[in-house]
């Protein structure tokens, strides 16, 4: 779904909020590159941005956060480096990371480094998914503990404030009558389910965040949502995606995809979880997705977005929140 990126971008160099000579002269006093850097953004600035720099003999990714004024606990560099260094060896396929800059006086914000994985991000087909929920079933059976996350979240009661952040994010940026979405909201605070694991989650786990070659995963990108918390809501995210597939604005329209009783079926095998209340998560991740959207909506309304690809978004609303229902009511 496409974010509201906030301040444009300056375009007119290939690497908008690196400097290459700064970065390298940086690298270089920790061992990390040998020769004159050259870097270029291989995503927008959306969300966190993301560089391939190249020093002659080798290629690294750069992660920093957006440019002009974000909060810092939506784009935390340090964050972001934990998880991943901390999934390396776990099953999860994580890039490697080689560095972390807490210091923003070097490229303006804190940054960090890691490995360039090859591959690409092709248009789902049953095996790459049956792939992607075999991976997410790995996540999801790491023991925060184990791999030195058990303060990366608070776990406890994460469904409750789930609902009522995004219960407070809509009633922030409410320009219209919404009432399947204030129904759906009703029956999801109203019956919420135990969770049955805490787990290490994604938090926005779709193709779109995966590096494919073949129909292997290679790797799981873009972290910044991460924490500990219910791991059927990711499953709900990436099936929805799957349901919504214009939702993902980071991966390749069109693919073939398996149904969901067949995706959940395979995850509850893996994972070993109930997903009789699977509804319920659904409608919450309905819930989350329509709030997203509506808050664009409101902004663009105003004049607050800048870019392409706002001007529709407010008409995803209303199906979703009917999406969500059936699903609440369907368990």
């Amino acid at each position: 779904m496409p974010e509201d990126p906030g301040e444009p971008e300056d375009t007119a160099t290939g690497s908008p909020g690196l400097d290459p000579a700064r970065l390298g002269a940086y690298l270089a006093r920790h061992g990390l590159v040998a020769g004159p850097l050259t870097a270029t953004v291989v995503t927008g600035g959306k969300s966190n941005l993301t560089y391939l720099v190249r020093d002659g003999e080798r290629r690294f990714v750069v992660r920093r956060p957006p440019l002009g004024h974000v909060l810092a606990t939506a784009h935390d560099m340090a964050r972001e480096h934990r998880v991943m260094t901390a999934l390396r060896g776990t099953g999860v396929p994580v890039p490697a990371t080689y560095h972390l800059c807490a210091d923003a006086e070097v490229i303006g914000a804190p940054f960090y480094v890691m490995e360039y994985v090859e591959g690409d991000r092709p248009a789902a087909t049953p095996a790459i998914e049956a792939r992607l929920i075999d991976v997410l079933a790995t996540l999801h059976q790491v023991n925060p503990a184990a791999v030195g996350l058990s303060d990366f979240g608070r776990p406890d009661g994460f469904l409750e404030r789930q609902v009522r952040r995004w219960k407070r994010q809509l009633d922030a940026s409410r320009s219209r009558d919404l009432p399947d979405l204030e129904r759906l909201h009703n029956r999801l605070a109203a019956a919420v389910p135990p969770s049955q694991r805490h787990a290490i989650v994604h938090g926005d786990y779709k193709l779109g965040n995966t590096i494919i070659a073949g129909d292997q995963v290679r790797a799981v990108l873009d972290w910044e949502m991460s924490t500990l918390g219910d791991p059927l809501t990711d499953l709900a995210l990436f099936v929805l995606y799957a349901d919504f597939a214009a939702l993902d604005t980071d991966g390749p329209a069109g693919g073939e995809h398996l149904p969901t009783a067949e995706l959940a079926g395979r995850y509850a095998a893996a994972a070993g979880l109930d997903v009789s209340r699977f509804g319920w998560y659904v409608g919450l991740a309905c819930f989350k997705l329509a709030v997203i959207a509506e808050g664009i909506h409101y902004r663009h309304l105003g004049g607050l977005t800048v870019g392409e690809g706002f001007d529709d978004i407010g008409g995803h609303v209303a199906p979703l929140a009917a999406h969500g229902l059936a699903a609440v009511e369907e368990g």
